[in-house]
């Protein structure tokens, strides 16, 4: 397959991921809302799974097709580019502030959705892979479930049921309109998965880059692109709340809901580079950002150049490593 062709795939790919996800989220949460069910809850499930659709679709297709290191890499980079690229530039565009009950909340299931990765990847057969199974991706999913009690059952209900309060507005759509095209966003996210996977892959195998560095940038990206222009139009909004608590939700879902949905489908290997370096950035920016907002309840423009710069020296840390792998 040709340079442009595989570009062209993961273009193709990308686009069909974010049309995909937005036909799902729209009207599986105007379906929801047409059922009774409350705007809470669309916002904390329809919604927030939603969201996360382009990196689950990728995640899980990549291990189907046989390229784990694709799949981890996706989702490692994905919750390094929402807080060092995604919340860095909004940071820039407006200055950002959380509520005390999300940071008391939100933050401390973020970091132990990460730490969680360093039992459940052990390399238990000394063979130098971690294999997550499906014991582990059911653990992983059971504790999104908790996570989604508790915030049903918090006392600031989560800025999401706005969302899903404007998605099911104005609704004037038949149900089997609806259902069409709640199907069809999904037909699109599958088809938009596999033509990704497929760019990605053939363009790894073309330049000689690794499965793992395509996956923690260029597919990681491509699926974080629906954040990014979210984060963006709420930075220009003024909704610094919305767009903090979007990305720390996006990174739970990520590991609790993508990685454990995967692992139960299919089991997969994790390699040690992802495990040893790219699995402690994602840690040292999580860890970074929660004690900025846990000391001052706000993510102005210096942290916001800062963590553009940390984003651009792990993207050049990956290139050079690459290089030298190539020249080796």
């Amino acid at each position: 397959m040709t340079i442009i062709l595989s570009l062209v795939l993961i273009a193709i790919g990308i686009v069909a991921l974010i049309y995909g996800s937005d036909f799902l989220i729209d009207n599986a949460a105007r379906l929801a809302k047409r059922l009774g069910v409350s705007a809470l809850l669309i916002g904390l499930t329809v919604v927030a799974f939603g969201t996360s659709a382009p990196e689950l679709a990728a995640s899980l297709m990549a291990v189907l097709q046989g390229f784990p290191d694709l799949s981890m890499g996706n989702v490692i980079g994905s919750n390094i580019a929402n807080l060092a690229l995604i919340l860095g530039v909004a940071a820039i565009i407006y200055p950002l502030s959380a509520s005390m009950g999300f940071v008391r909340r939100d933050l401390p299931f973020m970091l132990l959705a990460g730490l969680l990765l360093i039992p459940i990847t052990l390399d238990l057969d000394g063979n130098g892979l971690g294999q997550i199974g499906r014991l582990e991706g059911a653990l992983l999913f059971g504790l999104l479930i908790i996570y989604i009690t508790v915030l049903l059952r918090s006392d600031e209900p989560s800025e999401i049921e706005e969302v899903a309060q404007e998605l099911a507005q104005n609704d004037d759509k038949t149900l089997g309109r609806m259902l069409l095209l709640a199907g069809f966003g999904i037909i699109l996210l599958v088809a938009g998965a596999q033509a990704l996977v497929k760019g990605a892959s053939d363009l790894a195998r073309i330049f000689g880059v690794s499965e793992r560095i395509i996956g923690l940038t260029l597919v990681a990206i491509g699926t974080s692109l629906p954040e990014l222009a979210a984060s963006i139009a709420a930075a220009r909004k003024k909704q610094g709340d919305i767009i903090i608590g979007n990305l720390v939700g996006s990174n739970i879902f990520n590991i609790f809901s993508i990685i454990g949905i995967t692992a139960m489908v299919k089991p997969f290997n994790t390699r040690p580079e992802i495990l040893n370096v790219d699995f402690w950035i994602m840690m040292a920016v999580s860890i970074l950002v929660s004690v900025i907002l846990f000391r001052t309840l706000r993510f102005n423009r210096p942290q916001g150049v800062m963590m553009l710069v940390i984003y651009g020296i792990y993207i050049a840390y990956l290139a050079v490593t690459q290089f030298a792998i190539s020249q080796g």
